[in-house]
């Protein structure tokens, strides 16, 4: 999937669809790419926590620190795999989950994609399964895990977040390693219950999805 999505709720929304309460300032942006602060919910002394976080770990790679470059962000866990998720995939610790309402994807021909949303029917509020640390020298970071997408999605991409139903938000953050890798590679959510909104917003334009007006969100 892409590197953008937008919750288009108040932050008093979200506590209610969580059953958690504000750690630290909340500024909800209009959307939010890698590198970005974005909203996370975790569990922290058995009470459920919001907090804002840079989307994206660093990826240390040594010739990048010896030129003193800054390191890539990597903000999707596609490949449960990879050396540098190993400590953080297998540990409940590590686990949250990212409030969205909209995630995004680019459509249309190189050099002039558009924006194009995509959102459940059914649910205000979307729960996608993430994992978040606190970076020596960055500070606290999130990504969210993909897998493959439904039929709503193509051609805009082939990946989506993997989306949990709200009971199955405790199971994610406090189950085994087996049920993580459950998550990733059951069937995605019907496409039938998504919602797709086509925009002729450039890609790289920035703000909300369009409904957020209409639906007096802003």
């Amino acid at each position: 999937m892409s590197r953008l999505h937008s919750l288009r709720a108040s932050i008093e929304e979200v506590c209610a669809f969580f059953g958690a309460e504000v750690a630290g300032q909340i500024v909800i942006p209009p959307d939010l790419t890698e590198g970005g602060q974005g909203l996370v919910m975790f569990e922290a002394g058995g009470r459920r926590r919001l907090r804002m976080m840079r989307w994206g770990f660093p990826r240390h790679i040594r010739d990048v620190r010896l030129q003193g470059k800054e390191a890539d962000i990597i903000g999707l866990v596609a490949d449960l795999t990879n050396p540098m998720w190993e400590q953080t995939v297998v540990d409940p610790r590590y686990r949250c989950i990212i409030p969205i309402t909209h995630f995004g994807n680019p459509e249309g021909d190189p050099g002039k994609k558009t924006r194009t949303w995509f959102s459940v029917a059914d649910q205000s509020i979307m729960a996608w399964a993430g994992f978040c640390r606190n970076i020596p020298d960055v500070g606290p970071c999130f990504a969210g895990m993909t897998m493959e997408a439904n039929a709503a999605i193509p051609p805009t991409n082939d990946r989506m977040p993997v989306l949990l139903e709200p009971d199955e938000q405790a199971r994610w953050l406090h189950g085994s390693i087996a049920d993580v890798i459950g998550f990733q590679f059951r069937p995605p959510m019907a496409a039938e219950r998504m919602t797709v909104l086509h925009t002729d917003d450039p890609w790289r334009s920035g703000g909300p999805p369009p409904a957020a007006s209409q639906l007096g969100l802003l």
